[in-house]
């Protein structure tokens, strides 16, 4: 059964915040796959994931658009995927992907369509839709038990933001 959730955000700073609250719920083995065009935030919402998960406020997290894996060390490992420039599967088979995986961090994978073969098991979706200049919804979905878990430990944070001030915007900063 798929668990779903439609989170707002208005700024970078909220996309950032979303991601804490996700990062701050992953365990070992976990994976999320981040879809959305180009300038969605899905790198601004991995930022926040890693913050979540504890990577130091000195590790600054960018998209491994060339190197393709960035790894990070937090509480647990993250490992950063991005396969925007992958243009076919067998591209992929050399990587190791199993061990990011199913290994002993979390997988945050930007562009999972285009290895969408490797993510058979429990993972959980995050498709972020451009609305305005600054604003994006992030549909969460889950893909599994696990994952579920995730979604709804989010929707609790989102019922306590209710009627919450609104996170501080800062001006000049990207979304990816």
């Amino acid at each position: 059964m798929e668990t779903e959730l439609m989170l707002a955000s208005h700024a970078p700073e909220q996309t950032r915040y979303w991601g804490r609250v996700i990062g701050a719920a992953l365990g070992r083995g976990d994976v999320v796959a981040l879809q959305g065009e180009l300038g969605a935030g899905k790198t601004t919402l991995a930022q926040g994931i890693a913050e979540g998960l504890g990577v130091s406020d000195g590790c600054y997290v960018t998209s491994p658009t060339f190197t393709l894996i960035n790894e990070y060390q937090g509480r647990i490992p993250l490992y950063h995927l991005d396969f925007y420039r992958i243009t076919s599967l067998a591209e992929s088979q050399d990587l190791g992907l199993e061990e990011y995986l199913c290994g002993e961090g979390v997988a945050v994978i930007e562009w999972p369509e285009k290895i969408a073969i490797w993510l058979s098991g429990d993972y959980l979706l995050i498709k972020l839709v451009l609305v305005g200049y600054t604003e994006r919804m992030l549909n969460v979905s889950s893909r599994g038990h696990r994952s579920a878990e995730l979604v709804r430990h989010v929707a609790l944070h989102q019922a306590g933001r209710e009627g919450a001030p609104p996170l501080p915007v800062t001006k000049n900063k990207g979304m990816d």
